[in-house]
């Protein structure tokens, strides 16, 4: 595969969508041609196409030019539980939205979250759970839908034997420590990082001249590496 970028753009729904949009353009601007854009099916619990069908429109528009669409979550809600994700340098207290429910409660969420990107026209290539906090019964729910899953270290297929594509997640998303630390931590990430460069950016991020700067920064120095989704990570 050679020297690859991954870029996944998180938390897409309609009240981000503006943010979104203009992220994207901005990659497309860094030469970053294709990407993985992980939506929110039902934030507000009403159907995407009629929420919003500017963004049903904008992300089958993304999905023709070479973007694969995941989905992330089900309202990315706070779960009854709340899991520690480490930071790079600083942890960060995190709900995870599927962190306390039971097999039926994770299936029927995950279910209704399919179905509604599906009926939208959009359906999912894969699913990334909101904060990376998966339980055994979120991943005995995704081996029937999904052809990939990511975690914060690595892309996952469902199958017991598939070897997962290992490369950590660098975000510059999370509290005030963290967002003070992370633009320096991910232009390290981006001189050490192996065959594959990992970046979650968030809509947040255009909202911080700092972290616009060392993505800059990062896509500047990564030039050499070719863009992909995590359906071809998860392809090997």
């Amino acid at each position: 595969m050679g020297r690859t970028i991954a870029i996944a753009l998180h938390d897409i729904e309609p009240a981000t969508f503006g943010r979104c949009a203009l992220i994207r353009d901005w990659l497309y601007d860094h030469g970053v041609t294709r990407t993985t854009l992980l939506v929110i099916p039902a934030r507000d619990l009403h159907p995407l196409d009629e929420r919003c069908p500017e963004m049903v429109a904008w992300l089958e528009q993304c999905r023709n030019k070479g973007d694969v669409i995941a989905q992330h979550g089900f309202q990315h809600s706070a779960g009854r539980g709340s899991r520690w994700t480490p930071g790079r340098g600083a942890g960060v207290r995190r709900s995870g939205e599927f962190v306390g429910l039971d097999a039926r409660e994770t299936r029927s969420a995950v279910d209704a979250g399919w179905r509604l990107m599906r009926l939208a026209g959009i359906e999912p290539h894969g699913f990334v759970a909101p904060a990376y906090a998966y339980t055994p019964a979120l991943h005995e729910a995704l081996a029937a839908r999904f052809r990939w899953w990511a975690g914060l270290l690595a892309v996952h297929r469902p199958s017991d034997d598939a070897r997962p594509h290992f490369s950590p997640a660098w975000s510059l998303a999370g509290g005030p420590i963290r967002s003070a630390l992370s633009p320096t931590l991910v232009r390290f990430a981006a001189l050490t990082a192996g065959p594959t460069l990992r970046l979650d950016l968030h809509p947040s991020d255009v909202e911080h001249p700092r972290h616009m700067l060392a993505l800059e920064g990062v896509l500047r120095r990564a030039r050499d590496r070719h863009s992909v989704t995590y359906d071809e990570l998860a392809a090997g």
